[in-house]
């Protein structure tokens, strides 16, 4: 078993003007790519294995990144079946300098653990601890 808290997993990105459409802003392409990727490394934490992206529901892009915010990607396991792993992933734009952040960006993914030969492998069960791990489940399950 596995606690829906081991899960949580943040990543930063600074956005560079690479990362930039000519308005200024992140392409859309980039933030998915940051989501899918930090959405894997909470599924493969929680499996304990490889997994590979099932499925993404809709993405909503509510805000722009600019160029020189920092892209905050929070995901955590919500729940699991025998080889799938459901995933929610939010995206922030975090101000470098005061820490403020504003989501940008939120979306629901599902990842299937995969074996050495790259078929379904089952996954472990979820368990939920804390206060803080029922309160993002809920969360999660609310807005599924």
């Amino acid at each position: 078993m596995v606690d829906l808290m081991e899960t949580f997993i943040e990543d930063r990105n600074r956005i560079q003007p690479h990362h930039a459409n000519n308005l200024g802003t992140t392409h859309g392409g980039n933030v998915l790519h940051w989501m899918d990727e930090t959405g894997a490394m909470s599924a493969m934490r929680f499996a304990g294995r490889a997994c590979v992206t099932a499925h993404i529901d809709s993405v909503d892009f509510e805000l722009p990144l600019e160029i020189g915010d920092i892209a905050l990607l929070e995901a955590y396991v919500y729940g699991a079946g025998r080889s799938s792993v459901r995933v929610r992933v939010r995206a922030y734009a975090e101000d470098p300098l005061t820490g403020e952040r504003e989501r940008t960006t939120e979306s629901y993914f599902v990842f299937v653990a995969i074996d050495e030969d790259r078929t379904p492998a089952a996954v472990p069960e979820l368990t939920v601890a804390t206060d803080e791990g029922e309160r993002l489940r809920e969360e999660a399950l609310g807005k599924e």
